[in-house]
Parts: C-alpha cells; sequence; structure tokens
C-alpha cells in the first residue's frame, strides 16, 4: 500500500475510484449513503478540488485507490461554523483563511480498515501543513472513526447539522500546536 499526496486537479483525475470508494465506505451503517448521496459528494468534490490549497491522501494497492483524505483551508467567510446547534465562543468561531484546515472526507474500503491506512493517509495528509487546526465532522455513531479521531488528538467542539437533511455531526478540532497522538 502506497500513499500519495495530491493536488486537486491531480485529485480529480481519480474520480471515478474516489466515488467507488466513498460509495463502499459510506453504504453501511451508520450511514447509508445511495447513489444519490454520492452524486451529492461529488457535485461538491468538484468544486473542492478547485479551492485554494486543497490537498488530498489517496491510499493505493497498485494502481487501485482503496482510501481517500482530502481538504483544504478554511475561507475567512466559511460558512462550516454557521452550521453549528450548540453555541461556541467567537474564537472558536474566527477564521482567517489560514487558521484551520477542513478535513472534508477521510474514508477507506471496507476491505483495507483495521490496517492502518486511515492513520497514514491522516497523517500525510496534514503534515507539512501551515494551519493551526483541522476540523472535521463525524457522525458520532460511527464509533470506530470516532475512536480514531480522539487517538489522534481531535475533541469534539459542539454539533452540527452539515447541510439540509444531514444527520447531527459532532465538530471535532485538533490543535496542530499539541503533538499528534499515533493510532
Amino acid at each position: 500500500m502506497a500513499v500519495r499526496l495530491l493536488d486537486g486537479s491531480q485529485a480529480a483525475e481519480l474520480e471515478g475510484q474516489l466515488k467507488e470508494v466513498f460509495a463502499e465506505a459510506f453504504v453501511e451503517p451508520p450511514y447509508g449513503e445511495g447513489p444519490a448521496d454520492v452524486e451529492r459528494a461529488f457535485r461538491r468534490f468538484r468544486s473542492q478540488v478547485r479551492r485554494r490549497g486543497f490537498r488530498a491522501a489517496i491510499a493505493f494497492d497498485g494502481d487501485t485507490v482503496v482510501g481517500m483524505a482530502y481538504g483544504y483551508p478554511l475561507s475567512e467567510s466559511t460558512g462550516w461554523w454557521d452550521t453549528l446547534i450548540d453555541p461556541v465562543s467567537e474564537d472558536l468561531r474566527r477564521e482567517d483563511g489560514e487558521r484551520t484546515f477542513g478535513l472534508f472526507e477521510l474514508a477507506v474500503r471496507p476491505e483495507w480498515r483495521r490496517q492502518g491506512v486511515a492513520t497514514r493517509m491522516h497523517r500525510d495528509l496534514i503534515e507539512g501543513i501551515d494551519n493551526a487546526r483541522v476540523m472535521l465532522n463525524s457522525r458520532p455513531e460511527a464509533i470506530a472513526a470516532q475512536a480514531s479521531y480522539r487517538a489522534w488528538g481531535y475533541a469534539r467542539v459542539g454539533s452540527a447539522i452539515p447541510w439540509e437533511g444531514a444527520a447531527r455531526h459532532d465538530v471535532m478540532v485538533l490543535d496542530l500546536d499539541r503533538p499528534m497522538a499515533r493510532a
């Protein structure tokens, strides 16, 4: 297994395989994502890959994509914090275009789980970024994902409904000023 760091245009070339990873990873409980959910996610992906600072860590077995992690720095005018349903301090919400790297997807095909793929992609994705913190949303029922995020040093800062019709997600932040735990 190899992990490659890609920019937006390189990641866009792999859209077909990334859709397969997403479909396989998120069809299972607690997600229950179907074809319409995959299409919605990849409409967002097509605009995300064009964002300033987009980067992806993609895991390969030979030529086959087995996992993906990607994101980009949140803009000063991001609406991500506006989806919170819990009150948080203005300092936590403050963005300047550089402060927070948003981790938008992290997924591993089921047969590749529990082999350190997610940990390696996560580490490679955020290694060397200039941001002070990383933020992600995670379903609270996703026990294995939540355990990994906590082991990597993330802390829950609130709950959000990230888009209309979405389930509640935990908003989690990793402070990069502290050493990252290894899982």
